[in-house]
């Protein structure tokens, strides 16, 4: 059995963190309370979210949900105590300090720890967990574009440019309250928020390698609890179906066992991946115009993060990538 912290254990990602590992069946699971007053959780018992604490308890791995800033804090301490680990955040997504500031408007605290780190979405770079202490777990919107994406990058008319509309549910805006994920500001609504510019687009162009010119990208905010649903646009002067494209996908994703393709001309809906760490994926393709449409769809909580970072945590700590998700 290994040790495995939580820290941010009361937000979404973290909650969701803690019920799937209580079915992983190789791990015993501590919830390691950060907050400077800690509120009582009924029925479970935490503890100290310090290095020493750390030490103390010999925690082989610890998953970080929480913000950037925290996580950026916490790190140190924690990798110096020999634990590895898995960042939720954005705070070690980008490759440099400069991209950092750029996408997040903040300063980089950690930039030994940037260098460091390892950005893994397991389906294009598992070989890159190999041998590292620090994983930094992609986001949502970037996990389901860059599947998409990924397998059609070296076909598609860059020139002609590429459109990613992305609806996600409220949870991807974390538990925070705010006004803009109130009830009340939410329901029976449907809105659009950081467009071109969000945070997120850096990850898809390091990614698939597409340039920011190439890619744009729409974030949208739709009135369920959870799941993501992109809808990619593009075009392929070269290809002449949509089931060449399938193939295509087939070929890239043969042995990913948390990928599923569609029949051509079928596309998913949210429902199909909700509470799962799937990403299912559709191509519609018009060979007359040359215009193509991918549908790719995730659980935001699941694959999109909890699901993701434990396929990682698996990695890194020597257990099957599957265990505890299927």
């Amino acid at each position: 059995m290994k040790k495995i912290g939580i820290v941010g254990f009361r937000g979404y990602s973290g909650a969701e963190l803690a019920q799937l590992l209580s079915r992983h069946g190789g791990v015993e699971v501590f919830l390691m309370e950060h907050r400077e007053e800690p509120t009582a959780v009924k029925g479970q018992t935490t503890m100290p979210a310090t290095a020493d604490a750390v030490a103390a308890a010999g925690l082989d791995g610890i998953f970080l949900a929480t913000p950037p800033e925290v996580s950026m804090e916490l790190a140190p301490g924690y990798l110096a105590a020999g634990a590895k680990l898995v960042d939720l955040s954005g705070a070690f997504r980008l490759g440099t300090v400069e991209s950092y500031q750029r996408w997040y408007k903040e300063e980089h605290t950690q930039p030994e720890l940037l260098a460091e780190a390892a950005y893994v979405l397991p389906e294009l770079n598992r070989q890159d967990a190999v041998g590292k202490r620090l994983i930094s777990n992609p986001g949502c919107y970037p996990t389901a574009a860059s599947l998409a994406l990924a397998p059609l990058v070296d076909v598609i008319d860059r020139q002609a440019g590429v459109v990613c509309d992305a609806k996600s549910g409220v949870s991807g805006a974390g538990r925070k309250a705010s006004l803009a994920t109130h009830f009340c500001e939410v329901t029976e609504n449907f809105s659009a928020y950081s467009l071109l510019y969000h945070r997120h687009v850096a990850e898809v162009l390091q990614n698939t390698g597409l340039r920011e010119a190439e890619f744009s990208f729409a974030a949208q905010l739709i009135p369920v609890h959870r799941g993501i649903l992109e809808t990619i646009y593009f075009r392929a002067s070269d290809l002449k179906s949509a089931a060449e494209i399938v193939g295509m996908y087939e070929t890239r994703y043969a042995d990913e066992p948390f990928v599923r393709i569609y029949e051509p001309g079928k596309v998913p809906d949210l429902r199909a991946v909700t509470r799962t760490n799937f990403c299912d994926i559709g191509v519609v393709f018009d060979g007359r115009t040359k215009r193509g449409i991918v549908v790719a769809a995730i659980d935001n909580l699941v694959k999109g993060a909890a699901g993701q970072a434990i396929q990682n945590m698996n990695l890194i700590l020597g257990f099957p990538e599957t265990q505890g998700l299927l």
